[in-house]
């Protein structure tokens, strides 16, 4: 398959989608801090009681929620956080090994629930084995034990003769994989193949955006020739995102825009961000659809940030706009956690869960019974997946949006106040009241 095979346009991009993308609402889940497993070992990493098979006595009160699926951090053999991987190939200890995933796949697969898994394919661990085996190839000490990883990462010897690597984003505990490198697209095929085959739907592409669209090209078509129906997408921060979805054949982005924009319109009581921000949203759409959300392991909890009445609004945006949402593990529950820029800033809002649904607290219910109601509101209106929105009225802290079906055969009008208490109302097509918080 070449490159070409997979140039599709925004509508047959859209159109291509399978049914289980198409209908999907995600719950989306950072194993090593639901499982309670230790992020940062002084010692040897070892599993003490609880990996991936502690999420299946949850997916009854996934599926109760009304996902569609898991979307999963990462669960690959890595140092301390699972974003600095030792081997693609094999679960982490720590999380139960591939048996632990083994168990959660067949749950899932029971239940109707599909499993997206986190593509750690930018950089490794600087104690991975192809740093290794680049570090002795620049000093001519090459050992059959380093054959295996030839060419996957890059490496030079400085004036002293000591080794310099490519890092990601400063970090030199991060070693940059080598794109431009046959080797490391071969490999990076092998493994997005591999776990498909064990079980998984789909990939999302961990800073995709720090990774050439080219070596996407080139890898991500033989995936899909392998795995037709899979889905695949990538974080991309900012930047041009039709044109990123182009070149790499990436299914879709993560879109980080609209979650910024709900956010802070809600923060700052100025809905004209927001609008702002969806007419660019229309615009992806006519592109591609993108994978939506408004928490997920690398910020601030919605709670934190607006407050618990105003993030019952953002809930509402999520569900009634376009794109493939994701719910935070814990957002459900109206968790508060603060993302800070310090060692060890991530495990606010990375928490260990209890073992059963029952254990959690009753405050959360509320919550939970809000994000039933709005993700069941969505599956009623299934075209919501590529809908575009128009405003009707726009204030500081009013707006009134219409979402409407892209063959312009549905509608449902919302309308969210912030004068006095927050609230919203959900309307169809009729004016018939769908949901008023």
């Amino acid at each position: 398959m070449t490159d070409a095979t997979d140039a599709r346009t925004g509508s047959e991009r859209t159109g291509s989608l399978p049914d289980w993308v198409r209908h999907g609402i995600f719950w989306h889940v950072y194993p090593l801090g639901f499982c309670g497993c230790d992020i940062r070992p002084q010692g040897p990493r070892e599993f003490h009681g609880r990996g991936l098979d502690a999420l299946i006595p949850w997916l009854g009160y996934a599926r109760d929620m009304g996902v569609s699926g898991l979307l999963l951090g990462p669960i690959f053999e890595s140092d301390t956080h699972g974003y600095d991987t030792l081997d693609h190939m094999h679960v982490d200890v720590r999380l139960g090994g591939d048996r632990a995933f083994d168990a959660l796949a067949d749950a899932c697969r029971d239940m109707g629930l599909s499993i997206v898994l986190d593509g750690v394919f930018n950089h490794v661990s600087s104690n991975h084995p192809a740093v290794r085996a680049a570090i002795d190839e620049a000093s001519g000490s090459l050992s059959l034990d380093d054959e295996p990883w030839r060419g996957l990462v890059r490496a030079r010897l400085d004036a002293a003769g000591a080794p310099v690597l490519d890092v990601f984003e400063g970090h030199d505990r991060l070693v940059d994989l080598d794109h431009d490198s046959p080797a490391t697209v071969d490999y990076v095929t092998r493994v997005m193949n591999h776990w498909p085959d064990r079980g998984a739907s789909g990939w999302r592409l961990d800073a995709a955006y720090a990774v050439p669209t080219g070596f996407w090209a080139k890898v991500l078509p033989r995936v899909r020739q392998a795995h037709p129906y899979t889905w695949i997408f990538g974080e991309v921060i900012h930047g041009d995102y039709p044109a990123i979805v182009e070149r790499s054949t990436m299914d879709a982005l993560t879109q980080y825009e609209l979650w910024k924009s709900i956010q802070h319109a809600l923060e700052t009581d100025n809905f004209f961000e927001l609008d702002w921000n969806l007419t660019r949203h229309n615009a992806f759409l006519d592109a591609f659809v993108p994978q939506t959300f408004i928490g997920n392991h690398d910020v601030t909890r919605i709670v934190s940030q607006i407050g618990a009445d105003k993030a019952a609004l953002a809930l509402a945006v999520l569900m009634t706009v376009g794109g493939v949402p994701s719910i935070y593990y814990g957002d459900e529950q109206g968790y508060v956690g603060v993302k800070r820029e310090v060692f060890g800033g991530d495990d606010d809002i990375r928490p260990k869960f209890p073992d059963f649904p029952d254990e959690l607290s009753r405050l959360g219910e509320p919550v939970y019974r809000l994000h039933q109601a709005l993700i069941a509101l969505r599956r009623r209106n299934p075209w919501l997946l590529d809908a575009r929105t128009e405003k009707v009225l726009l204030e500081n802290r009013r707006f009134v949006y219409r979402s409407i079906a892209a063959d312009g055969s549905d509608r449902i009008t919302v309308e969210l106040d912030i004068e006095s208490k927050p609230s919203f109302e959900i309307q169809d097509a009729s004016g018939t009241v769908l949901y008023r918080y």
